[in-house]
C-alpha cells in the first residue's frame, strides 16, 4: 500500500517554515515512517538546512525535489516564496528510490545515467515509474529527456523543470541532504505501483501547418523555406514572438503534438530562439489561448487522469504547470488549483493529497501510452497510488 501525506508553509523564515511542515507531516503519518519524499522550494530558502532538518526528522529519507515559479499544495493551495514537503509511506510491495547526476550542461546523456544508475542499485524491484525535477538553465532539456530513456527504456517519466520565479538566472536541485546545481536528481517507484496521468495546453492553431525546414537544436532559422520570423510575421503581423503564440509540434508520423514557447529573437537572422528543441522536419502551427482556454485545460488534464485511473482511490495527486501559464495567467492562476480542488472533491470520498509546482518546462507521455516528451506551456496531471 501506498500513502502521501503533504504539508505546506508560507513563512518566510526557512527554520519556522520547515519545522511547522515536518510537525504536519508527523502528525498525519500518525507512527507510519516514510520511505521517500518530494520537496518544492521558492529560491529564496535556506535549502541546506531545510533538507537537513528533513532528514534529521526521517533519517534516511529517499528525497529529490528543487526550486520552482510557484508552488502547489492541498493545504495552502497556490503559493510563492513557501515550502510544500510530500513523503510517501509504503509497505514492502512498493520501493522507491533517489538517485542524481551532475554535470548535465556537459553531457546530459552521461549525468542521467549516474542518476538513474544510482538509484537502480539501491533498489529490488523494477521500475514502474520515474519522477525528475532537472536543471533549466545550463543544457537541453530534450537532451535530458533523452538520457533518461536511454538510462530506464520503456519506464514512463514525468515531472518539471526547476525554476527560479522568472529571473533565469539560476535553479537549485535536491538529493538527500545536498543543493546542487547543474545536476538531474531522479525517484524511481517500482513494485505495486498504480497510475495515470492527463496532459493539455488549451492553446488551438491559428495559422497552417507548416514543416521545418531548417532547424539547429532550439533555434528555428526557416519553415517552408521562408525564415522563422517571416512565418510569424505572417500570421501574427508586427507582434514580436513571445510565449503567448507558441508553436504547437508535430514530430513526422506522429498524431499528437506538444508546445514549443519562444524566448527571443534575432531581425539579422530572421531565426527565432525557443526555451527547448525543435525537430528537423517536424510538422508546426502557430497557435493562440485565451485565459478561459487555458484553465478548460487544466480541468482536461484531471479528468484525462482520472477517467484512466485503474484504481479505486489514488494516495496523490501530483501537479506540474508552466511557470508561462502563470505568466499568462496573472491573478487567476489561483484557479489552476482549484479547479483541482472541485475535480478531486467530487471523485472521491476521501481528501486527496496533492503538491506540484510551476515549472521551467513539464514532461511526461503526451498519451497514456506514449514515450514521455518535453513540454511547455502544459498542465501535467498525475495520480499514483497502489494495486
Amino acid at each position: 500500500m501506498l500513502k502521501a501525506v503533504v504539508a505546506h508553509s508560507e513563512d518566510p523564515d526557512s527554520s519556522f517554515a520547515i519545522a511547522a511542515v515536518l510537525q504536519d507531516c508527523l502528525r498525519q503519518l500518525a507512527g507510519q515512517r516514510p520511505q521517500a519524499g518530494i520537496l518544492l522550494a521558492a529560491i529564496d530558502f535556506d535549502h541546506g538546512l531545510i533538507l537537513q532538518r528533513i532528514h534529521d526528522c526521517f533519517p534516511g529519507i529517499e528525497l529529490i525535489g528543487g526550486t520552482t515559479d510557484g508552488e502547489i499544495s492541498s493545504v495552502l493551495g497556490f503559493q510563492q516564496d513557501s515550502l510544500v514537503l510530500m513523503v510517501f509511506a509504503a509497505t514492502e510491495d512498493i520501493e522507491i528510490r533517489a538517485g542524481i547526476g551532475q554535470g548535465v550542461g556537459a553531457d546530459a546523456a552521461i549525468a542521467t545515467h549516474q542518476a538513474v544508475t544510482q538509484a537502480l542499485a539501491k533498489s529490488q524491484l523494477a521500475p514502474q515509474l520515474c519522477l525528475t525535477f532537472p536543471e533549466s538553465l545550463t543544457g537541453s532539456s530534450v537532451a535530458i529527456l533523452q538520457g533518461l530513456k536511454q538510462a530506464l527504456g520503456p519506464v514512463p517519466i514525468f515531472g518539471g523543470l526547476t525554476a527560479d520565479q522568472w529571473r533565469f538566472k539560476q535553479t537549485y536541485q535536491f538529493y538527500q541532504t545536498g543543493v546542487y546545481q547543474d545536476a538531474v536528481p531522479v525517484l524511481l517507484f517500482g513494485g505495486n505501483v498504480v497510475f495515470a496521468h492527463g496532459v493539455a495546453s488549451g492553446w488551438h492553431p491559428l495559422g497552417n501547418s507548416s514543416r521545418v525546414t531548417r532547424v539547429d537544436g532550439n533555434v528555428l532559422y526557416a519553415v517552408e523555406g521562408q525564415s522563422a520570423l517571416a512565418f510569424y510575421h505572417h500570421y501574427l503581423g508586427p507582434l514580436a514572438p513571445s510565449s503567448e503564440y507558441p508553436l504547437a509540434v508535430f514530430e513526422p508520423d506522429a498524431t499528437q503534438c506538444y508546445m514549443r514557447a519562444p524566448s527571443g529573437s534575432n531581425p539579422a537572422d530572421g531565426s527565432i530562439t525557443f526555451f527547448a528543441d525543435i525537430p528537423a522536419g517536424a510538422i508546426v502551427q502557430i497557435t493562440t489561448t485565451s485565459h478561459d482556454d487555458i484553465l478548460a485545460a487544466s480541468k482536461a488534464s484531471m479528468e484525462m487522469a482520472l477517467a484512466n485511473y485503474p484504481g479505486v482511490q489514488p494516495a496523490a495527486a501530483l501537479l506540474f504547470s508552466c511557470a508561462s501559464r502563470r505568466q499568462i495567467l496573472g491573478t487567476r492562476t489561483q484557479e489552476e488549483y482549484r479547479t483541482a480542488q472541485h475535480c478531486f472533491t467530487a471523485c472521491f470520498p476521501v481528501a486527496l493529497p496533492i503538491c506540484g509546482f510551476y515549472a521551467n518546462g513539464e514532461i511526461a507521455p503526451v498519451d497514456q501510452v506514449g514515450a514521455s516528451h518535453f513540454h511547455n506551456e502544459t498542465f501535467v496531471t498525475l495520480l499514483l497510488g497502489s494495486k
